[in-house]
């Protein structure tokens, strides 16, 4: 799955897989099982070495993001400074795995880096309610790595489900699903976030005069996978 990786992209995520490697002899695999030796390793970085500092942010950054492609799909949006790096989900989540790593080491967030999910502005309130019904966690799971892979799958799949119903009636969420599905494989493939969030705006937009069914469609969707282990909120 690394072949689809922009070059650039690709050297960073190779480079902290060697740090990690040399410092607890342990190889990085791309996954969630090793993700958590990620997080180890971050907190040991020296925060007083500003030079090493950014470089560890820079590479460790892009493995972060190249897990989550991994694991559900994705495209990455590229700047000339990596702080400015984006990856974004078919659903239309986006977020920075720059802020996400600086905001691990650091154990807040900081001011001159992005640390936050984002949404395209339709997409927004199923986001907040989602994160909004999960659960209070430390701050040090609230920051890490596998805590913000943990809350980017929930919310994901949320807005999956609830597309899936906007698609359809209950009768046909079967097929609906398949739908998704599509949408979001059309995104991986380069299309952006026009699948699913353009499905999602399509049906909101036919939807502006039956606000009140609108929440009640919500609230059953996000309720059927909001009852899940809580996880951190964003």
């Amino acid at each position: 799955m690394l072949d689809s990786v922009p070059p650039r992209v690709r050297e960073y995520a190779d480079q902290v897989v060697s740090y990690v490697q040399r410092a607890l002899g342990i190889q990085l695999e791309y996954d969630s099982n090793t993700l958590p030796v990620l997080d180890h390793y971050l907190r040991s970085v020296p925060e007083d070495q500003p030079a090493a500092l950014k470089l560890v942010v820079a590479t460790s950054g892009a493995y972060f993001g190249e897990v989550v492609r991994q694991r559900l799909g994705g495209r990455w949006e590229l700047s000339d400074q990596e702080a400015e790096w984006r990856m974004v989900l078919p659903t239309g989540l986006n977020f920075s795995p720059v802020g996400f790593v600086a905001a691990a080491i650091a154990r807040a967030d900081l001011e001159d880096l992005d640390s936050e999910i984002a949404a395209p502005p339709r997409l927004l309130p199923y986001v907040q309610l989602a994160l909004a019904r999960m659960g209070e966690v430390s701050v040090d799971d609230y920051y890490s790595l596998c805590g913000r892979l943990d809350t980017l799958e929930h919310v994901h799949e949320v807005l999956v489900a609830v597309a899936a119903q906007m698609l359809g009636d209950e009768g046909d969420l079967e097929v609906d699903a398949e739908v998704v599905a599509a949408a979001a494989a059309a995104a991986v493939a380069g299309h952006g976030t026009a699948g699913l969030t353009a499905l999602v705006d399509d049906e909101l937009d036919d939807e502006d005069d039956e606000d009140d069914d609108e929440d009640d469609e919500l609230d059953d969707a996000v309720e059927a996978i909001a009852d899940e282990p809580s996880g951190p909120v964003n």
